[in-house]
């Protein structure tokens, strides 16, 4: 009775909805010690717990991989021959439903939302008929594997506890690759049924990405000679070359057909990400502090956003002048100038009260320096201006750990921390990003909940749970079944947040499989589908939430483009999920 109590107050808070996720399931696992339903012994179970590590190494291994920029690259020359929303919608759905069969999906999709606000830009499509769309798409192509998404990872963990073997790295495969292909074919006609022409809410984001830059960077020894259109020819829009400086002499707006040499100071505008964009894809060579090469080991380098104060030592005088590297230990980047252009050397330009400047340091010298200078940080941010790492480095081990795994060599939460490991190790992603990539909300609540769904199996609950199940379903068809599963899953993942959805009814598939005779493996791949396929409201997924804004969506828009596609699911879903994986026992 605590445990069906204890159980029935969680759902209630999780629809409720006042609260936090995280906080109600610390709450549940608090009162759970208190009352004697979870042991003391198995309270911190969840913390050390597989499911644990594997969703947060997923989640740094694809913070990396969306760094890379290879998506970018990969896709920069297709988006630019498409001008209209008719060609972006299917092209940006079905990337990312591939770039979600690799990484984690909310990774995929944050990776690839400026690509498509980018191009929504240029060609003035709506992003609302955009955004949904590949939300949805990053939902079904993270079925496709087991680290594409949290219910595959949690289901694979109970069925290790069950049944004594865990799911496979593409033992998902064969299910989500079937849905995956229906559910494109839906989405890459059906984004005609969102309103057109919704205006998203600008975030802080937005904001800073606005301000136009001038940085630096010089052409390498190596570099082969081309023109000023060569240059920003591939870069993203809105790029260009302010200055030339060669032997001491500057050229101002250097005409389009001006020959670029080996060692000569290219003088670049635009902004923050464009200009990153660009000196990575040009190869130029970023102009690096000298004190970087005498950071100590640990200290590790970032790159800030400040506003120059009206009392800043640096009003009416030069970085050069102020000598920023020996004596604060940083180096201006960038300027953001105030109401004027910069064509010059940045080094050499006198700066004014209101300028945006970007300061390069160590992290521990950084505060020290803004607060010497007078220069008043803004929002958090990433901030980029190009950077010896290859790209391909974070795709090169990704690619090592999914085939480690495929293989057997080593099990999933190994390979994974063992990339994460090795993308920091190789600078592919700095500490403090990998930090920031982990979802901590997310691990709070499924740690907390482990121990809860452990204790509740334990005692029996799951087993009577399943009883009752069993005997409403022992004259219903197999087939129908796993329908049934999967749309108590579904239909629970709104309000309850899909981890906590396959906690409960992972292990109650289990059993009314047990009772009926049938395999577990189907009834977990349909509590697994269910919970990852929420396309009605914006709130039983991170996809789902990270769309809402950016989109301007109301609640209403997510049925009038999910309901169909949940629909298919359910009715396409469990014939699939037999065929792959028989239903008898």
């Amino acid at each position: 009775m605590l445990s069906f109590g204890l159980l029935a107050a969680t759902v209630a808070a999780f629809i409720w909805g006042r609260l936090r996720y995280d906080l109600i399931a610390l709450l549940s696992l608090v009162i759970g010690l208190l009352s004697g339903v979870v042991p003391t012994k198995l309270a911190f179970d969840g913390f050390k717990n597989d499911v644990v590590v594997i969703i947060a190494t997923a989640l740094v291994v694809s913070a990396a991989f969306a760094r890379s920029g290879v998506v970018e690259a990969l896709l920069r020359p297709l988006l630019g021959r498409l001008k209209s929303e008719r060609g972006l919608a299917p092209v940006l759905t079905v990337a990312t439903a591939l770039v979600s069969m690799t990484t984690k999906n909310v990774g995929a999709l944050a990776m690839l939302m400026p690509v498509a606000m980018q191009a929504a830009r240029r060609t003035g499509a709506s992003p609302s008929r955009l955004l949904m769309p590949m939300s949805f798409a990053s939902l079904v192509g993270g079925l496709v594997t087991l680290v594409g998404t949290s219910t595959n990872i949690i289901v694979s963990q109970v069925r290790e506890q069950t049944v004594g073997k865990p799911f496979g790295m593409y033992d998902f495969a064969g299910v989500g690759l079937s849905l995956t292909a229906v559910c494109l074919v839906y989405l890459v006609f059906a984004y005609r049924l969102l309103p057109k022409g919704r205006q998203g809410e600008a975030g802080i984001e937005t904001a800073l990405e606005a301000k136009s830059y001038v940085t630096e960077a010089r052409a390498p020894a190596d570099w082969t000679t081309r023109r000023v259109a060569d240059l920003v020819a591939d870069a993203p829009k809105g790029a260009r070359v302010a200055a030339l400086v060669r032997g001491g002499q500057r050229r101002i707006k250097p005409h389009a057909n001006t020959q670029v040499k080996a060692g000569d100071l290219v003088v670049l505008e635009g902004e923050q990400e464009t200009l990153h964009r660009l000196i990575e894809s040009a190869k130029l060579k970023t102009v690096h502090p000298e004190h970087e090469a005498e950071t100590a080991p640990r200290e590790e380098m970032r790159s800030i956003e400040g506003v120059v104060g009206a009392d800043s030592p640096l009003v009416g005088r030069n970085a050069k002048r102020l000598k920023l590297a020996a004596d604060f230990g940083v180096k201006l980047v960038a300027v953001a100038p105030a109401g004027r252009r910069v064509a010059e050397p940045i080094g050499g330009a006198s700066l004014r009260s209101g300028d945006v400047v970007i300061l390069r340091g160590g992290e521990t010298v950084l505060p020290a320096a803004l607060t010497g200078l007078k220069v008043l940080p803004l929002a958090e941010r990433e901030v980029r201006l190009g950077g010896p790492t290859s790209r391909w480095i974070a795709p090169a081990i990704l690619a090592v750990a999914m085939v480690l795994v495929a293989f057997n060599v080593v099990p999933v939460a190994i390979a994974f921390l063992a990339a994460a490991t090795a993308m920091v190790a190789t600078r592919a992603i700095p500490m403090r990003e990998a930090y920031s990539s982990l979802d901590a909300p997310v691990l709070v609540l499924i740690a907390a909940l482990i121990p809860i769904s452990e204790a509740i199996q334990a005692n029996g609950g799951a087993d009577l749970i399943a009883s009752s199940l069993a005997a409403a379903f022992h004259l219903l068809p197999p087939l129908a079944i796993v329908a049934a599963l999967m749309l108590a899953a579904m239909a629970c993942a709104p309000f309850m947040h899909n981890a906590p959805t396959v906690l409960i009814l992972a292990p109650v598939a289990v059993g009314v499989a047990h009772r009926l005779h049938l395999s577990p493996d189907p009834l977990l791949m349909a509590v697994a589908t269910g919970a990852g396929c929420d396309f009605l409201t914006p709130i039983g997924h991170q996809c789902n939430t990270l769309v809402m804004a950016p989109g301007g969506y109301r609640f209403t828009d997510y049925p009038r483009l999910g309901t169909p596609l949940s629909v298919l699911v359910i009715g396409l879903g469990a014939p699939i999920i037999a065929f792959f994986w028989p239903l008898g026992g």
